[in-house]
């Protein structure tokens, strides 16, 4: 694949994305996709009441849902979801600079799309400033459609 082409699935648009958010905790936070790139996935997410820490700082778990929110949808945005899911297996991140207030905007990238595992980077700048506040990776799996819930808790009684 060339640099200039697309790494996802199909086309998707910002209002098909927007469309996805319904009644989960990317929605409650206040998170909005604003880009689709060829090999990027980008989003805002405001530092209010709902996303701070007790010390009025972006708490470090609001900055993961950002992450694997953009991941998620990333990751899921490059397979056929008529076959397969992706779900996120491993995160972590390093906050680097502490934001009170405004908004911050997380750009996902690639840094490994494989059959059964992807790997996504989201690095979170303050919209104001620019500055750099976290930088997230994702790990997640891909998998077939109905292996969550097919799945069944197996009881081995012993004699």
């Amino acid at each position: 694949m060339s640099s200039d082409q697309a790494i996802w699935f199909k086309n998707y648009t910002i209002d098909y994305l927007e469309g996805l958010r319904n009644a989960n905790m990317g929605v409650h936070i206040g998170i909005r996709f604003l880009e689709v790139g060829p090999n990027f996935l980008k989003a805002s997410m405001p530092v209010d009441h709902r996303t701070t820490q007790p010390f009025g700082i972006l708490h470090g778990g609001a900055s993961c849902v950002l992450s694997e929110t953009l991941g998620s949808v990333s990751a899921w945005m490059t397979i056929n979801p008529e076959i397969y899911r992706a779900v996120g297996i491993e995160i972590n991140a390093n906050h680097i600079r502490a934001v009170a207030e405004g908004n911050v905007i997380g750009v996902c990238t690639p840094l490994h799309v494989g059959r059964r595992i992807q790997v996504w980077q989201t690095d979170i700048t303050e919209e104001a400033t620019g500055k750099r506040v976290a930088v997230s990776k994702l790990t997640v799996a891909i998998i077939e459609q109905g292996t969550l819930s097919n799945q069944k808790e197996t009881i081995i009684v012993g004699k």
